[in-house]
């Protein structure tokens, strides 16, 4: 019978004791350790005594380090274990930037316990899992430019490109759009994308030739 010895860092409470409480039912499935914090799940495996992992389900916002950074660290004591990332992020970004930094499954958190369950099998076994809507993000990443579907600014993106016109600064904006300054420029990194642009003098270009 299959000892899949886990590792589960989630910082939401109710979340955390879900998947606790639903994996721990299958006798083939160890819960080892269980952290609120990447900070946390580091000491507990820094030293020589460090628990025995195949798999970590790793989530990306949390407090202090982000999943994406503790990455690295775990593949300092963890060469082998599988890395899944479970998190409510759905960007292209944040995809790429797990994947790539050692992660091998992303999944998002409105997959139901019991196909999280399976995925973590279908992954143990040298399988890898994607949710649906990240699969097709990945896809459509990867298809040709032209058969891409051309994407377009937001009303609220919109709002901001005015802003970047206007000469704003991004505490400016935000403050006059009543949004946080990491909300703007999580939008700023969307249109620089969606413009395939890489400043803000360029954004500025394209809206003074009406090409937004």
């Amino acid at each position: 019978m299959e000892n899949i010895k886990l590792a589960i860092v989630e910082d939401d409470p109710v979340i955390r004791e879900s998947l606790v409480g639903f994996l721990s039912e299958h006798p083939s499935l160890e819960i080892c350790l269980v952290a609120k914090s990447m900070e946390e799940l580091l000491v507990a495996i820094k030293d020589q005594t460090r628990p025995a992992l195949n798999l970590l389900l790793l989530d990306i916002g949390l407090p202090g380090m982000s999943g994406i950074q503790g990455i690295y660290h775990i593949r300092q004591k963890y060469q082998e274990a599988d890395i899944v990332m479970l998190t409510t992020f759905e960007e292209e970004e944040k995809i790429f930037d797990a994947l790539c930094a050692g992660a091998c499954s992303y999944i998002t958190k409105r997959t139901s316990l019991a196909v999280i369950r399976e995925a973590i099998f279908t992954i143990h076994r040298g399988g890898s899992f994607m949710s649906p809507s990240i699969a097709r993000k990945i896809a459509q990443h990867f298809m040709p430019k032209e058969q891409k579907e051309k994407e377009t600014l937001s009303p609220r993106q919109k709002e901001i490109v005015q802003g970047i016109v206007n000469g704003l600064s991004y505490k400016m904006i935000a403050d006059k759009l009543d949004i946080s300054i990491d909300t703007v420029r999580d939008h700023i990194k969307r249109i620089y994308r969606i413009l395939e642009v890489n400043s803000k003098a360029e954004v500025i270009r394209k809206s003074f030739e009406g090409k937004l």
